[in-house]
C-alpha cells in the first residue's frame, strides 16, 4: 500500500514542479497529492488500528483477571 502512496506523491510532485508559479505548484501538490494520499492511507489503516485496539483491550482484561485470581499455592495472602 505504501509503495502506491509513494508513487502517487512522486507523480504529484512532478506535476507541481511543472506549474508556472510557486503558489500553483504548492496547491497542486497539496490538492492532487498530499490530501488524497493522506485520506486513503488513513482509511486503509482503520482495520489495523481496530485490531491493535482490541488486542490491547484483551491484554488489559487478561492482566486484570490475573491480578484478581487467587494465588496458586492456595494459602491466600498469608505468606510472602
Amino acid at each position: 500500500m505504501y509503495i502506491v502512496a509513494i508513487g502517487w506523491l512522486y507523480v504529484a510532485l512532478m506535476m507541481a514542479i511543472t506549474e508556472t508559479n510557486v503558489v500553483a505548484g504548492v496547491a497542486t501538490f497539496l490538492f492532487y497529492g498530499l490530501a488524497p494520499v493522506s485520506i486513503v492511507v488513513y482509511i486503509m489503516g482503520t482495520p489495523g488500528r481496530r485490531r491493535r485496539r482490541k488486542a490491547l483491550e484483551a491484554q488489559e482484561a487478561r492482566q486484570a483477571a490475573a491480578a484478581q485470581a487467587p494465588s496458586p499455592r492456595g494459602d491466600g495472602d498469608l505468606g510472602a
